[in-house]
């Protein structure tokens, strides 16, 4: 096992949680500035990237033995960065604006169940919140993000339909 550093972190998990920081803040911003992720924007860009990155730093860090859900949750994130990606450039067919916010606001929702796991099973030091990655508080937190999830799609979804047409972004870009 690697050496450990702040927080128990290796080198290799400091970089990919400040590149998951990143991410985070950046999904964040262009929800409350643009109401969706989109390539689009660069905050958009920021965000898909910086996941990726995430996925990829994420896949070497073995913390818990081998292969484990949170490498399965960086695959299933980077197929729905695909699916974003792709639906953004209208690939998808006459949904492909719905498929993007839907996919892209997966992303952002995968983001923070390990955010959440990770800091409640680690902090504060020497006394962490949860025993593990199982405890049934995380499992209840889950559910809370999923529902806060839905209720994003589907005032995203509201607010495509409302433009339809138009381009949703022109009224906070000036496209």
């Amino acid at each position: 096992m690697a050496a450990t550093g702040w927080l128990g972190l290796t080198s290799l998990g400091i970089v990919h949680t400040a590149i998951s920081l990143i991410a985070v803040f950046a999904g964040i911003v262009a929800l409350l500035r643009y109401k969706e992720i989109t390539l689009r924007t660069g905050w958009g860009q920021v965000f898909v990237w910086t996941t990726v990155l995430t996925c990829l730093t994420g896949f070497g860090i073995f913390q818990h033995g081998g292969f484990g859900k949170p490498h399965v949750l960086g695959i299933v994130t980077l197929l729905a960065l695909a699916a974003g990606a792709l639906a953004g450039r209208g690939r998808l067919g006459k949904h492909s604006r719905y498929i993007e916010a839907i996919a892209y606001s997966a992303s952002f929702l995968f983001h923070w169940i390990p955010a959440f796991t990770e800091t409640l099973t680690r902090l504060p030091l020497g006394a962490p919140l949860l025993k593990d990655a199982e405890a049934p508080e995380l499992k209840a937190i889950t559910g809370v993000l999923f529902v806060l999830y839905l209720i994003g799609v589907a005032l995203q979804v509201r607010r495509l339909r409302g433009t339809a047409g138009a381009n949703p972004l022109a009224a906070t870009t000036g496209a």
